[in-house]
């Protein structure tokens, strides 16, 4: 049978059609989740898209922490279920805290937009083996909360577990700090980033690179040997 991974649409999500499309460029089945449903519908893996979940009223991602799908989510999470946060994903899963952190505006109080370089840091996860460690790859970026918060013993714990999966290069486009741009939980499961590997699967659309196919690869390798 061929892995499911399920992709998460909240009212003002925009990237879930996107994403989609990536999990079957990758060979995945895409399985679309909606937000006020706790079924799951037996995913092997499910996928935060970006967007404006909730009009990111109040903070971005904290009103989507409380849908009924994300009772499920943070449940089959715990329990090993790999997930994938992408930009308002990524804020999503630090408002459950299934990662660590937080995140803000950023630091310029500005939207950007741009190609952005990133060094992979942890190939270890379950969304980055298909990556090689200190590789360079460039993604779309797109965001307006996206400067990445902690206190600093929790940014040095994740520098010490190696828990930082991507990090700035050239530019950091939003104050991050320690140009964090991807983080993951402790079991390797969970990852956030803030850049849109969905936008750089296809060749022959949007930025014509494909550096961001390795994230929906690695986690068809890892689904398809478990």
């Amino acid at each position: 049978m061929t892995a499911r991974v399920g992709v998460v649409t909240f009212p003002g999500t925009l990237d879930d059609r996107d994403t989609q499309r990536a999990v079957r460029i990758a060979g995945l089945e895409a399985v679309p989740l909606w937000h006020r449903d706790k079924d799951l519908h037996q995913v092997d893996a499910v996928v935060l898209p970006g967007g404006f979940s909730y009009g990111d009223y109040l903070r971005a991602g904290a009103i989507s922490r409380f849908s009924p799908v994300m009772e499920s989510i943070i449940e089959q999470a715990k329990a090993g279920m790999p997930v994938l946060g992408i930009c308002n994903g990524f804020q999503v899963l630090t408002e459950t805290h299934l990662l660590p952190g937080a995140m803000l505006r950023n630091n310029h109080l500005h939207f950007v937009c741009r190609d952005q370089k990133l060094r992979v840091e942890n190939v270890n996860t379950a969304w980055t083996t298909e990556f090689a460690a200190g590789q360079e790859i460039q993604i779309p970026l797109k965001n307006i909360d996206g400067q990445f918060v902690a206190d600093a013993r929790t940014v040095d714990e994740l520098e010490a577990e190696g828990r930082v999966v991507f990090r700035y290069l050239d530019v950091n486009p939003n104050g991050s700090l320690r140009d964090i741009a991807g983080i993951t939980n402790a079991a390797g499961n969970v990852v956030g980033l803030m850049p849109h590997p969905e936008h750089a699967v296809d060749p022959q659309v949007g930025t014509g690179g494909t550096d961001g196919l390795g994230f929906f690869t690695s986690i068809l390798k890892k689904l398809v040997s478990a």
